[in-house]
């Protein structure tokens, strides 16, 4: 990993120094269901970022690397979870990574039918070309950020919430 604060995405309190990201939104599905198609890397894939993974999961150890535009960032599970209450996982920038920090990425249930998608992160430049393009990077980053909170209502329908700090 290429910053200390491994696993503090869990606790849903984010480290001074980051940037931090949220997004939200209510999905109608149930958590089951949204569970495979986040957990199995679908929601990367549909998002066109061609992850190689070690495992067909996220599972904690699991090195991941996100290919996309001729970059890759290599990342590393910290956590994951999954029970009738919360699916998710973070995972964590590593050596070669363009950021240091981490991206969580969780389902709440709510009820038998709706489901709360979120992805929260905290991050800053990690390479030469991310801090000199720290204005651009942090605009692509909330982009992203929105982008798998919306891939994940399109496919399984509506309503978003966001917040960034």
């Amino acid at each position: 990993m290429n910053y200390p604060e491994v696993g503090r995405s869990a606790s849903g309190t984010l480290p001074s120094g980051y940037r931090h990201l949220r997004e939200s939104a209510v999905i109608t599905s149930p958590l089951a269901e949204a569970a495979d198609f986040l957990l199995g890397w679908h929601l990367h894939r549909a998002m066109g970022l061609k992850p190689r993974a070690d495992a067909a999961r996220a599972e904690p150890g699991a090195a991941v690397t996100l290919h996309f535009a001729g970059l890759a960032a290599p990342c590393r599970v910290v956590w994951a979870v999954r029970n009738p209450q919360r699916a998710g996982f973070a995972y964590g920038s590593t050596d070669g990574h363009p950021e240091c920090g981490e991206a969580c990425f969780m389902l709440e249930r709510i009820d038998d039918r709706r489901t709360r998608f979120s992805v929260t992160s905290f991050s800053r430049p990690g390479r030469w070309y991310t801090r000199l393009g720290a204005p651009v990077a942090r605009v692509l980053q909330a982009r992203a950020t929105r982008h798998f909170v919306d891939r994940m209502a399109l496919r399984f329908q509506v309503g978003t919430d966001a917040a960034a700090s």
